[in-house]
């Protein structure tokens, strides 16, 4: 085995000065070290299998910051028999990839050794540097390793991605952040154990919380309280939470405002709303909000929601909802963050309804389904001569001049005569819709 980039040659002992980071020096060499991850790497699971085996099928390791995907090829690195090629997909192009695929193939051809090929943050790759891949792994010319923390459905090409088992990482629980954290004070090779360093409980505590899950991050923010921290007479370093506030500075929330989480904390928003949940609203708000979304992409899904999941059961949502957006374009953040607010307590706290939604959808089916007829005759504006000795607005009934301003006559054409589209639901303001609507044309039913 050979590793052709020093990503994975990280193993070398040293004080806790030199200038590879803790989280690095801390990666597990072996998957009795590895934290986490159990329902890939427990005994008897696939992926531990295809790796005590060796025998390993191209894969994708999709999951959060932190969760162990670089790690997990560095075990793969050390417990192989073929020969691994690393990239980052930050700085490597074609020419890197046709390099390592034309020595992985005469490799192969030459020795029968096959090559794992790791590319880490393989999303970043675009589709003609992926489709540069395909056939060497298809061939089995390489074994691919792919990592992302973007959902590989959306950024791996459906070729390449239909070659590969997809495993997914989860975030690591606040006791696995923990055992790691301890493992570094204690580790006296790789780790702070020759500072003599303690940490109180309360400052491990908010450690592990506001690490969010991402074991590099709470290892990077100890190694930091650490070298903050001047020992005391006896040699002897304390951290207390100050010195892991100090630390830590900012909680670095994750968020993407182009990738899953993006998508994710809205979809759970918007789930809220509709659930008439709004303390989860204003929770799922705050998330997007802090994590700096942008203020007018969550306005126009408020206005969206307005529409179609309040709709006719009260109509002011949808007037809220665009106050709402305009606030965030007059005034700006942060100050427009309670119009924001506002509008998501009003929406969750409303009666809801989809007719219209539901309405539009049944609408467009017809309109894609059916024959498009063209307009009666008696509708139709009669602007010039010709047009009144052809028949249009013939037999038309002037509502104004009936009584109640209304008075019963064809609107659809023949061929969709009868057909509701809008059924009112009866929820709030609705229940008068449906009232009225009945009271005019009769029973309302679809």
């Amino acid at each position: 085995m050979s590793l052709e980039m020093p990503l994975f040659n990280l193993q070398q002992k040293g004080n806790p000065s030199d200038a590879i980071p803790l989280a690095a020096k801390m990666r597990p060499q072996s998957l009795s070290d590895f934290v986490g991850q159990e329902h890939l790497l427990g005994k008897g699971k696939v992926l531990r299998r295809c790796i005590e085996t060796n025998c390993l099928p191209s894969m994708i390791l999709w999951g959060p910051p932190g969760s162990g995907k670089t790690s997990l090829a560095c075990i793969i690195a050390q417990n192989t028999e073929s020969h691994f090629s690393s990239l980052t997909a930050v700085s490597a192009g074609v020419a890197d990839l046709r390099r390592i695929t034309s020595e992985a193939k005469q490799r192969l051809k030459l020795s029968g050794q096959r090559t794992i090929l790791f590319i880490d943050e393989i999303h970043r790759f675009n589709k003609a540097q992926q489709d540069a891949v395909l056939p060497f792994v298809e061939n089995g010319t390489v074994i691919l390793i792919g990592a992302t923390t973007e959902n590989p459905s959306f950024e791996v090409v459906s070729p390449l991605l239909s070659r590969c088992r997809v495993f997914q990482l989860n975030l690591l629980t606040n006791k696995q952040v923990r055992f790691i954290v301890e493992r570094a004070l204690k580790n006296s090779e790789q780790g702070l154990g020759t500072l003599e360093v303690t940490i109180d409980e309360e400052a491990l505590d908010n450690l592990v919380n506001m690490s969010n899950g991402d074991a590099r991050i709470a290892l990077n923010v100890l190694e930091m309280a650490v070298s903050i921290t001047l020992p005391d007479s006896n040699g002897n370093r304390r951290i207390k939470l100050p010195d892991v506030e100090d630390a830590l500075q900012h909680r670095a929330l994750p968020y993407d405002k182009s990738g899953d989480q993006h998508y994710d904390i809205m979809s759970a928003l918007h789930k809220s709303l509709r659930g008439s949940d709004p303390d989860a609203a204003l929770y799922w708000l705050g998330r997007m909000i802090e994590s700096g979304e942008e203020p007018l992409y969550i306005a126009r899904r408020l206005v969206r929601f307005a529409s179609e999941d309040v709709g006719m059961a009260d109509p002011q949502a949808l007037l809220l909802a665009i106050a709402a957006q305009q606030a965030v374009h007059f005034v700006g953040m942060p100050e427009a963050n309670l119009a924001l607010v506002e509008a998501v307590v009003f929406l969750a706290s409303a009666h809801k309804s989809n007719s219209l939604y539901q309405a539009y959808s049944r609408v467009k089916q017809d309109i894609e389904h059916s024959r498009n007829e063209p307009v009666p005759l008696w509708l139709r504006n009669p602007k010039t001569s010709l047009m009144r000795q052809m028949g249009y607005g013939q037999g038309y009934k002037y509502a104004h001049d009936h009584p109640g301003h209304f008075i019963k006559q064809q609107y659809l054409p023949h061929s969709l005569k009868g057909k509701h589209y809008y059924i009112p639901s009866d929820q709030g303001y609705e229940v008068e819709v449906d009232a009225r609507l009945k009271a005019w044309w009769g029973k309302h039913l679809l």
